[in-house]
């Protein structure tokens, strides 16, 4: 090497898309006799989720993107011997395209702050001994050794966190109300049952930093006095369900979980439980029943969980997330975590950022930050300077938030006042191509399939808003459909028994309001603005821009395009079916949609 000192190749963003990478590594670097000076680690998500498999070499800081198994003896000859960067490995920012060969610098990172994904991308999830080198279980330690469940409870309603699993309830009431009901047996949860489309923030914690999760657990079962506990996963995170069982078991060995922890006295242990798949799961009292073996489905709320939760006995339930923060909390003091954040949503959030936004992934920021510095500071903007046109936050029960609104503050309040909600931490980013007609359609087709149907608002009240959004896109709407949607939606709203009915309305009621002249144009005109609809749309050739090149006469699967060689074509509007084939593959924009 150029330097003789100890390297870590710090591999991310694996996720089976190329499991030869790290052998490859490996095997290079025995090949070359570097074993004693490099190691290399996989580790947690680092955000870039499209960009992996990514490298950061450290403690040079180099970032790679992108980087596969034939790029490895390049990378070890060029990097790790003779102590320069890889121009064609480093990351390029996907709208100017300008390199950047150091982490620090990556403009994705600069506005973030990541304090519970701090450990994710920097550690082996699988070594307990490398999250205890940074700090880890030193929370813990303090509050069994330090700390009376009371000032713990104290601390944490001091610190102002409230649950990152959607709901916002203060998270210190909750603790205090379970350590004060009745009763001698009490139970803690962690909800790692993220069920949004696009929402990977729990399973990247879960995958990359489990024992963060434990260790909040921990200390928040000696602060409500609770002996066991259960993480609820996903089925479909079989990764972070391994990892977590790994954790427990380390745990378990290293004395920080099981009987007489640190030798306190004081006993507590988890239990993985896996989801089956339900979305309704991610509700409370639907996680709940299927933990105790039963159909995951709410039930009537006439007791909160803190009084009468698993087993009817008192259960603090909390997002992964959640429980994550507490490690920080105590070892840093209420004051710190309370600095970050806005009078009512302190500390930071994670989010996944998908959609149209050229840095898709998993983002950290402190609440409070503006959708605009979200959209356009780490997510880099829209593909192709495409125009924003809504954000949709809080998953499939969000609400959309239109472009006039991109100021806004992202917190708990001014989200729901917005017509949306914090949610677990979806954020999906809508441009101009997008019909926020067929997006409320699309969200609650979603939600139709996930209702439990044990209440009729939930269950028949989104069929008919579904069938009545449907006649829309289709051309066969009417204005009077509109005030009926909005009355159907009030009644879902505040007559469904659980969050799923209550908050199933959002994407109607946010599109309704702030998109109200699309639903208009394809009642009255017939016509769907952003040519999305298929039925509102037919694909017609622009004659000044065809060259008569034919590609899109040799694709079109119907036939439907005719014309001859470099004149311009037509399209059969009686043979042509709308799958959109001719307006994707045209090089030169001469097809048009109307």
């Amino acid at each position: 090497m150029a330097e003789q000192h100890r390297a870590d190749v710090i591999v991310s963003c694996l996720h089976g898309r190329c499991p030869d990478l790290i052998p490859a590594l490996q095997e290079e670097i025995e090949r070359r006799g570097l074993t004693t000076e490099v190691e290399v680690v996989e580790s947690g998500c680092r955000g870039l989720c499209a960009m992996g498999p990514v490298i950061l070499l450290q403690p040079e800081g180099i970032f790679y993107t992108n980087v596969q198994p034939a790029d490895v003896p390049e990378l070890v000859e060029e990097t790790l011997i003779k102590g320069r960067a890889v121009p064609r490995l480093t990351y390029k920012e996907p709208l100017t395209h300008k390199d950047v060969c150091y982490y620090e610098d990556i403009p994705f990172y600069n506005k973030q702050m990541r304090h519970v994904m701090h450990k994710c991308g920097m550690i082996n999830p699988e070594s307990i001994a490398e999250y205890i080198a940074l700090d880890g279980y030193q929370a813990l330690a303090k509050a069994l050794t330090e700390m009376s469940p009371e000032e713990i409870i104290a601390e944490v309603k001091k610190s102002g966190l409230r649950g990152r699993g959607g709901a916002g309830f203060a998270t210190g009431r909750k603790w205090e109300s379970t350590r004060q009901a009745e009763g001698d047996v009490r139970y803690v949860v962690a909800n790692g049952d993220e069920g949004d489309p696009g929402a990977f923030m729990n399973r990247s914690l879960m995958e990359g930093d489990p024992h963060a999760i434990i260790e909040g657990m921990v200390i928040g079962a000696y602060a409500i006095g609770a002996h066991e506990g259960f993480i609820y996963v996903r089925d479909e995170y079989p990764l972070a369900v391994r990892n977590l069982n790994m954790a427990i078991e380390q745990a378990r060995e290293y004395g920080l979980l099981g009987e007489d922890i640190l030798g306190t006295g004081f006993d507590f242990d988890i239990r993985i439980v896996r989801g089956a798949g339900a979305f309704v799961c991610g509700e409370s009292s639907a996680l709940m029943q299927s933990v105790e073996g039963k159909v995951g489905e709410p039930r009537p709320k006439h007791y909160h969980a803190t009084e009468r939760g698993l087993w009817d006995k008192p259960t603090a339930l909390n997002n992964v997330e959640t429980w994550a923060n507490i490690p920080l909390i105590i070892n840093n003091g209420a004051d710190w975590f309370a600095s970050v954040g806005t009078e009512r949503s302190k500390g930071t959030k994670t989010f996944c950022l998908v959609g149209q936004i050229a840095n898709t992934g998993l983002i950290e920021v402190p609440m409070g930050i503006t959708l605009r510095e979200i959209v356009y500071d780490i997510g880099g903007g829209i593909p192709g300077n495409g125009d924003f046109k809504a954000v949709q936050t809080g998953g499939p029960s969000g609400g959309c938030i239109p472009a006039d609104q991109l100021d806004l503050p992202v917190d708990y309040d001014s989200l729901i006042e917005a017509g949306s909600m914090m949610g677990s931490g979806g954020m999906i980013v809508m441009d101009n191509h997008t019909c926020m007609v067929d997006i409320a359609r699309y969200f609650l087709d979603f939600l139709k399939e996930e209702s439990c149907g044990k209440c009729t608002p939930c269950r028949e009240g989104i069929r008919r808003m579904l069938e009545i959004l449907t006649r829309i896109t289709q051309g066969e709407g009417e204005m009077a459909d509109l005030d009926t949607l909005e009355a159907l939606a009030r009644t879902v709203q505040n007559a469904s028994l659980c969050g799923l009915g209550k908050s199933a309305p959002n994407p109607v009621l946010s599109t309704l309001h702030y998109f109200r002249d699309e639903y208009v144009a394809h009642i009255e005109e017939k016509k769907c603005p952003a040519g999305v609809c298929k039925a509102l749309i037919e694909y017609y050739i622009i004659a000044e821009n065809c060259t008569g090149c034919g590609l899109c006469r040799r694709k079109c699967p119907q036939q439907a395009i005719s014309g001859e060689k470099k004149e311009p074509h037509v399209i059969d509007l009686e043979l042509c079916i709308k799958c959109g084939i001719c307006h994707d593959v045209c090089k030169f924009d001469a097809v048009g949609v109307r």
